[in-house]
């Protein structure tokens, strides 16, 4: 019988109590014993910053391929635009798709379209093309987040998802980062389609990493029983289903939808005309506007590692989650305020620290928004909710890149009023969540029916 359970996995999750008995795989994790779960973070950060790399690149590119093309204002307004509309689409529909067959179907699946995608934008020569491009790059790309926020609530225990979305978040910045440092250089010494082609084609190498790795952890050889046991030592959520119209019934919803409808449009918004912004008003050059983003998205890469640890390292100090989640964002909404003054500065790197300080913040900000979700909702819901939040702030995206580039074009690219919609979001939104969920109360779901019996 010892033999037999030495070598044999439970076909179903273990009980947090069962889970300590179970050593088959104790001997097979080597340096890895016990914290196998952070190597399936690092997949989740490889994939946030590839995706990153692949959206971001119109951004850093917009002033060459601006005069390549002629594009207005309003032109890459409507590029960004039919990014964000299959975005929204996408992140709904890959919410429950994600839910239905698992995230390693499913989020290996959203890799390889997104990466086709961001490839077949060096075939376009109009804005029509662009928007195609744009349009199936958006679509595949909404499986990301919903993807990693349930792969966070399978492998971690509550006390360090925030800790654990802050890392994976970080690859935002990380691809941030890297995009201007290579991007500009692929595209003046190969030509600008060739940028598209180099960076498209890092989602195929993460894509053979995650099928040979990913397993669900009762089911991966490499996670030792005691692992399992500390990954399981929340209480199991009861086996209900929930509609999308039955989740809408909850604040714990629309905690996350409307914050995401206000705050995930200010981040498109620093990612896509940060760098027009100093072009225009600094005289950047495409070569020269590498170190002034490297430096805002590193400051970026920080806040989002330190807003979740703010959270998770209150909480071990006794706080309650209420007020860790909570205080963490009150500290980055704060820091986000002074980015309205970056258009009135004549210095550009005052204007990049300001700039870098709000990313941070937002980075911060979101790494405990999207943790509330797996602290307020069953893990079986946790992409669903986090799809419809993704869709509200798509939706917001959508139309800010809108008003955007109309505000742009009309005050000869005055970006006072888009610097000042972003400084006062995220108050407004921390005020919203404090009104809807004063305590970050859990969902509570209906009952189960009790089986009928038949009497004897």
């Amino acid at each position: 019988m010892n033999k037999e359970m030495e070598t044999n996995r439970p076909a179903h999750p273990p009980t947090p109590g069962g889970a300590v008995a179970l050593a088959s795989t104790e001997k097979r994790t080597g340096w890895l014993h016990g914290y196998y779960r952070w190597v399936i973070c690092a997949l989740l950060f490889f994939a946030t910053t590839i995706n990153y790399i692949d959206r971001q690149i119109i951004g850093v590119l917009k002033p060459h391929l601006e005069g390549v093309f002629g594009w207005s204002q309003i032109d890459y307004g409507n590029i960004i635009f039919s990014f964000q509309l299959a975005y929204a689409i996408g992140y709904a529909v890959t919410g429950r798709f994600m839910d239905r067959v698992g995230v390693r179907l499913g989020f290996g699946l959203a890799v390889l379209l997104w990466s086709v995608a961001a490839m077949a934008h060096g075939l376009a020569r109009s804005v029509a093309g662009f928007c195609a491009a744009r349009f199936g790059l958006g679509f595949a790309e909404g499986g990301n987040f919903p993807a990693s926020i349930k792969t966070v609530a399978e492998w971690f225990p509550k006390k360090e998802r925030a800790l654990a979305t802050g890392i994976f978040n970080a690859g935002s910045n990380v691809g941030a980062v890297v995009t201007p440092l290579a991007a500009p250089w692929l595209a003046v010494t190969f030509g600008w389609p060739v940028a598209f082609y180099v960076t498209g084609a890092l989602g195929f190498l993460w894509l053979v990493a995650w099928w040979m790795i990913y397993r669900h952890p009762h089911q991966h050889p490499r996670v030792s029983a005691e692992e399992l046991a500390h990954i399981q030592r929340d209480p199991p959520d009861p086996a209900v289903k929930i509609s999308w119209l039955q989740l809408l019934r909850h604040r714990q919803t629309w905690s996350i939808t409307l914050g995401m409808l206000f705050t995930a449009p200010v981040w498109w918004f620093y990612l896509y005309w940060v760098p027009d912004f100093l072009n225009k008003q600094h005289g950047l050059n495409l070569m020269q506007l590498g170190p002034p983003l490297v430096v805002i998205y590193l400051l970026a890469d920080v806040g989002s590692v330190a807003g979740g640890w703010i959270s998770s390292h209150l909480i071990h100090r006794g706080w309650s989650v209420n007020a860790a989640r909570k205080t963490a964002m009150l500290i980055c909404a704060l820091c986000e305020v002074p980015v309205c003054l970056a258009p009135l500065v004549s210095n550009v790197w005052v204007a990049v620290c300001l700039i870098g300080l709000a990313a941070s913040a937002h980075q911060g900000f979101s790494a405990n928004l999207f943790t509330t979700v797996s602290d307020t909702m069953p893990r079986f819901t946790v992409s669903s909710a986090v799809g419809i939040g993704g869709l509200a702030g798509s939706i917001g995206g959508m139309f800010v890149a809108q008003l955007v580039g109309h505000i742009l074009e009309w005050t000869h690219n005055n970006y006072f009023v888009p610097f000042a919609i972003a400084a006062s979001a995220y108050l407004t939104v921390l005020l919203i969540i404090h009104l809807l969920l004063p305590t970050l109360a859990p969902m509570k779901l209906p009952q189960t029916a009790p089986q009928q019996t038949t009497q004897p």
